[in-house]
C-alpha cells in the first residue's frame, strides 16, 4: 500500500521547513556565541588596559602586589558569568532541537500507526493473530521510545540542577572572597 502523493508532498514540505527552521535556531546560537564572545573579549581587553595602567602607575610593591591580588578575584566572576551565559545559548539551541525532534517523532509515529491501522483493516481474513501482534509490536516499540525520552529528560534536568549548584556555590565562594 502506498501512500497518495499529497501526502508525500505534505510530509516533504513539512521535513523541508523543519530543516530550515533548525537552521535558523542553529544559526541564533551561533550569533549568540559570536556576541558573547565578542563582548567579553571587548570587556577583558579594556579590563587588561585598565589593570596594566594600575600596575604601572604602583608607587612600590606592596600596592603591586595588592592589584595583583585584586586582579584573580573579578575574574572567577566574570568567567563564572560566561560560563552561565554559554549554558543558556547551549540549553536554549538545544532545547529547540530537542522540541522539532519530538514533534518529528511524534508525527511519524501518527502517520506509522495510521499506515498499520490502514493496512489492518485491509488485511485479508485469517490473518487478525498476526495483525494484533504487529499491533502490540508498534505499541510496545512506542512505549520503550517514551521510556527514552523521558529518562533522557530526567537526566538533562538532573545535570541542569547540578550546573546551578555548582554556579551556585562558586558565586557563594567568589562573594565571600571579596568580602575578605
Amino acid at each position: 500500500m502506498s501512500l497518495p502523493q499529497e501526502q508525500i508532498l505534505a510530509a516533504q514540505k513539512a521535513n523541508l521547513e523543519t530543516v530550515f527552521g533548525l537552521t535558523s535556531k542553529a544559526f541564533e546560537g551561533v550569533e549568540k556565541l559570536i556576541e558573547l564572545n565578542v563582548t567579553a573579549s571587548r570587556a577583558a581587553l579594556a579590563e587588561a588596559n585598565a589593570h596594566a595602567q594600575a600596575v604601572l602607575s604602583a608607587k612600590d610593591a606592596q600596592e603591586l602586589l595588592t592589584l595583583q591580588a585584586s586582579l584573580f578575584q573579578p575574574l572567577a566572576e566574570k568567567t563564572l558569568a560566561y560560563s552561565r551565559h554559554l549554558y543558556d545559548i547551549a540549553t536554549g539551541t538545544g532545547s529547540a532541537f530537542g522540541k522539532a525532534f519530538e514533534t518529528q517523532t511524534a508525527e511519524a509515529q501518527r502517520t506509522f500507526a495510521n499506515f498499520v491501522d490502514s493496512t489492518a483493516k485491509n488485511a485479508p481474513a485469517g490473518t487478525e493473530t498476526t495483525v494484533a501482534v504487529f499491533k502490540s509490536a508498534v505499541s510496545a516499540a512506542n512505549n520503550a521510545f517514551e521510556s527514552v525520552q523521558k529518562a533522557v529528560k530526567q537526566a538533562t534536568d538532573m545535570a541542569e540542577a547540578n550546573f546551578n549548584a555548582v554556579s551556585s556555590n562558586a558565586s557563594k565562594v567568589a562573594a565571600a572572597g571579596r568580602k575578605r
